[in-house]
């Protein structure tokens, strides 16, 4: 157990360094002079001159790609925080520490002072759709594993499908029409903003549902085949021929089988929930961390895109291996050493 973990953990290390030279390399190769991007488009020329200089951009790839390391490593201090540039650029945990991502030239602010907030705010969204999404759609496809060809069954099939082809702007957008602009019950944003008029939890309502509408079907159609297959099972004929009441077959015998392919169907879901919700997250103006990406990438904020898809890769890598342990753990015939 303890050497599978281990190799894990090396796989994902060098998971993040081919994921961050390649990030580094697309926003070095762009269009456009990287001291340009990096101060903006507002900064002089002289301020983008004493960049170039003081970023030595005239280095090959592979050393500037080290020296960014350096400085997210925290072991080099930022160079954009040098009195010398006259940037006023000032992170108040100073021009040296771990986790140094820069500064920000959307936002003016240090990358770490919009990242962390916007990703908490996209947590408690994706935490809120994840908890209604999982009993959902083990409940709706055990059941109607249990019954194939029930009216239940294919109710969830032609349901399941029907709302995982409607696109998250389209179904936005629906719900816009009959709770905002039709009924009024609920605001149009989640801008998290405005208490006095509309509650934290009204202005959830709208964005939650539109995750749990989207990505209830997939997860439920999973949960359903794998329940269908493993009830066709001899070892489950025999259990029931035995004379076993049903719902023991099911919950004893039945079930822990069947959650063992969705297992990992459900874990891939967190993802999505946090870095694939820009449409979401835009459609009702919710500043999470989905909408701060698109925002940056149109800005032309490299930095900000850089640490963005860092944090979006660790999150991907470190689900898959708590799927991996998990997996383990719920098949009894995988072991490890």
């Amino acid at each position: 157990m303890a050497v599978f973990v281990l190799k894990r953990l090396l796989m994902m290390a060098l998971t993040m360094l081919v994921a961050s030279f390649l990030v580094f390399s697309l926003m070095e190769f762009t269009p456009g002079n990287v001291a340009s991007k990096t101060l903006g488009p507002y900064a002089t020329q002289a301020q983008k001159d004493i960049l170039y200089e003081k970023l030595q951009l005239g280095d090959p790839l592979f050393v500037r790609y080290g020296r960014w390391l350096g400085v997210l490593a925290g072991g080099i201090p930022d160079p954009l925080q040098d009195p010398e540039l006259g940037l006023d650029f000032e992170d108040p945990r100073g021009d040296q520490y771990f986790g140094n991502f820069g500064y920000s030239s959307k936002y003016k602010l240090p990358v770490n002072d919009v990242l962390w907030p916007r990703l908490g705010n996209t947590l408690i969204l994706a935490g809120i759709a994840f908890g209604i999404i999982v009993p959902l759609s083990l409940v709706f496809g055990v059941l109607s594993g249990m019954r194939e060809g029930s009216l239940l069954d294919r109710s969830l099939s032609y349901t399941g499908i029907t709302l995982t082809s409607i696109p998250e702007f389209a179904s936005a957008v629906f719900l816009i029409a009959i709770f905002v602009l039709s009924l009024g019950w609920l605001p149009g944003t989640a801008n998290m903003q405005n208490f006095e008029d509309w509650s934290w939890a009204s202005q959830m309502i709208l964005p939650v549902m539109v995750l749990v509408l989207y990505d209830f079907g997939y997860v439920a159609r999973m949960v359903r085949g794998s329940m269908v297959e493993v009830m066709t099972r001899p070892y489950i004929r025999t259990a029931i021929l035995k004379g076993l009441p049903y719902k023991t077959v099911i919950m004893k015998h039945a079930l822990r089988n069947a959650l063992i392919a969705p297992f990992t169907v459900i874990l891939l879901q967190i993802p999505f929930l946090i870095t694939g919700v820009v449409v979401t997250e835009t459609v009702f103006s919710y500043p999470g961390f989905g909408k701060m990406l698109l925002e940056s990438a149109s800005f032309g904020d490299i930095t900000m895109v850089e640490a963005a898809t860092l944090v979006a890769v660790f999150i991907a890598v470190s689900t898959q291996l708590l799927g991996d342990i998990g997996y383990m753990y719920i098949n009894p015939r995988i072991r490890f050493t």
